[in-house]
């Protein structure tokens, strides 16, 4: 099993833990250059009734907390669902080197199925952008969660 499926893994059972308290799952894990986790995450929005409390944001949060720096370089992000504007905004700001998802999302995609933010030359940074890591796991994760709510 590659490195990006190890920690993919662990990004669905981060997802998986939402789904069981009723948020949209998705799970975010960011590793060092290392190959060390430094925060792993599940979305919140409803739990912390914060808009912003996707799983990606709070993953960056808690990495630049205990890094006490907002810029987390060399790092890689592992999202299951590919990331929204606002959570592609963050991982820019934040310098993230490498972000790799599992399913596209072309509803909301901003790492290149509706915006391509990673890519964007009118931006002063760029992230490399791997996607479809375990990409059928991960899209029925969600998938499985709106069939269920409708």
């Amino acid at each position: 099993m590659s490195t990006h499926e190890e920690f993919m893994r662990l990004a669905l059972r981060e997802a998986q833990l939402a789904g069981r308290r009723d948020e949209v799952p998705v799970g975010a894990v960011l590793v060092s250059a290392e190959a060390d986790v430094l925060a792993a995450a599940g979305n919140r929005t409803v739990a912390a009734a914060d808009p912003t409390a996707h799983a990606e944001i709070l993953a960056l949060r808690a990495a630049a907390r205990s890094a006490e720096n907002y810029r987390l370089l060399n790092t890689t992000l592992y999202v299951t669902i590919e990331p929204c504007p606002m959570c592609m905004g963050a991982i820019l700001h934040a310098r993230v080197a490498t972000l790799v998802f599992g399913a596209a999302d072309p509803k909301w995609g901003a790492a290149g199925s509706l915006y391509d933010l990673a890519r964007d030359g009118r931006l002063n940074h760029r992230v490399e952008v791997v996607a479809g890591v375990l990409e059928h796991e991960c899209r029925e994760m969600i998938q499985a969660f709106f069939r269920r709510k409708r």
